[in-house]
């Protein structure tokens, strides 16, 4: 991004905020940069946590090995850019996830899962590089039935032309609808940009931001690089040129019912609800995964939220 004299990020009319994330080596290679919660900003429409993942290249033999765990009140969204993730969960479901594709797994009251790199791919190695998100629910359904759904990278809208590339993960934007079911109004969706091209953000939702994972994108003269969060200030149009080739994700939507807690992988508009889950957890009340005898403890005494 450019910088000042003293260098401090330049302001800009259209930016409420921008949050710059750091790498962080979660061992093995296999780094994630996490541009929400942040010091800066909490949530973004429904949006309360977003990761990168990678980019990560594994060795024949190695992976990713994140053993089960539990979530409730929200939706995790998997989305890849690149590599290959075997998903199962305690509704039964075992589910690859490639490139394009949506995995939206709600947890509601509760749900457990496991995400690897599976045996056929461990074997012959890859890399690995997405975007993890979670999407609060909304009061009324925090305690809906746990449900996973998986779409396919050709049931999504997809629009190029003039050296944009743009695929609608969930909910609504530039007069297309994902067919992906949320529970809140919403738009998520994976941009792609060559040289020099450029795309225009409406002002269609109160809270939008934009995540740059790759290249760098101009707005008004301000440059700005991969690792940062773009969070928009309300009814500014957005125009965005690319000054390499980018990658990108848009993402957003209305204001929540109100603020929401966040205990480890639990979220809920209660603080009484995230103590009954942990105790859930604890005791062993959650429903298992199939065939997964391993799974990740309560955090005994954890650390808070750690901001990039």
């Amino acid at each position: 991004m450019s910088r000042d004299e003293t260098n401090e990020p330049k302001q800009h009319p259209a930016l409420e905020t921008v949050i710059v994330t750091r790498t962080r080596d979660l061992g093995d290679g296999f780094h994630v940069r996490r541009a929400l919660p942040s010091a800066q900003r909490r949530m973004v429409g429904p949006f309360i946590f977003l990761d990168q993942m990678g980019p990560a290249v594994f060795r024949s033999g190695q992976g990713l090995d994140v053993r089960p765990h539990p979530h409730i009140g929200l939706a995790t969204v998997t989305y890849l850019f690149e590599g290959e993730i075997l998903h199962r969960d305690s509704l039964g479901v075992v589910q690859h996830i490639r490139p394009g594709e949506v995995n939206w797994m709600t947890a509601g009251r509760g749900i457990v899962h496991s995400e690897r790199t599976g045996p056929e791919v461990r074997a012959a190695g890859g890399g690995l590089f997405g975007i993890q998100a979670w999407v609060a629910l909304p009061k009324q359904h925090e305690e809906t039935a746990p449900a996973f759904i998986h779409h396919a990278a050709d049931t999504l809208p997809f629009l190029e032309g003039e050296g944009v590339r743009m695929r609608l993960i969930a909910g609504a934007l530039h007069g297309k609808r994902s067919p992906v079911q949320t529970l809140s109004d919403m738009f998520y969706a994976d941009v792609a940009l060559e040289a020099c091209a450029g795309l225009v953000l409406r002002a269609e939702y109160e809270e939008r931001a934009l995540y740059l994972a790759e290249g760098t994108v101009e707005i008004d003269g301000t440059t700005f690089s991969p690792g940062e969060l773009l969070v928009f200030r309300p009814g500014s149009e957005i125009a965005l040129q690319a000054s390499e080739p980018a990658r990108m994700v848009l993402l957003g939507g209305e204001p929540m019912d109100g603020p929401r807690h966040i205990f480890w992988n639990f979220v809920s508009s209660s603080k009484e609800r995230l103590e009954e889950a942990k105790a859930d957890w604890k005791a062993g009340r959650f429903a298992p995964v199939p065939q997964e005898t391993e799974f990740i403890p309560l955090p005994e005494d954890p650390p808070p939220v750690r901001y990039p």
